[in-house]
């Protein structure tokens, strides 16, 4: 069994070995090869993303989005300030450090 194993295993180490001078003897080939496994890969994504996104219809909210107004002026409150200490660095004088 064990020289089984090895005769198996060094087969397939020196298939792997040789698999890309065998690509590259047969370059079109191996174009094709990629090229088509590309096209499938890409239209089995192209019909998750596409396709089957379209067809999902959103759920709906339960109950209505809410304005609150008092946190919305606290916020153009805060926002005044920051503006207020800006605009004020402008106007202070620096001593020189040198």
């Amino acid at each position: 069994m064990l020289s089984l194993r090895r005769i198996k295993i060094g087969k397939i180490k020196s298939f792997l070995g040789k698999l890309p001078r065998i690509l590259a003897e047969n370059g079109f080939l191996t174009f094709l090869i990629l090229f088509f496994i590309f096209l499938i890969v890409s239209g089995i994504i192209f019909y998750r993303c596409g396709i089957l996104a379209k067809e999902e219809n959103p759920e709906a909210f339960e109950k209505p989005l809410l304005f609150k107004e008092k946190t919305y002026q606290s916020i153009l409150q805060i926002w005044q300030e920051r503006k207020e200490r800006f605009e004020g660095a402008d106007a202070k004088e620096y001593q020189n450090p040198f």
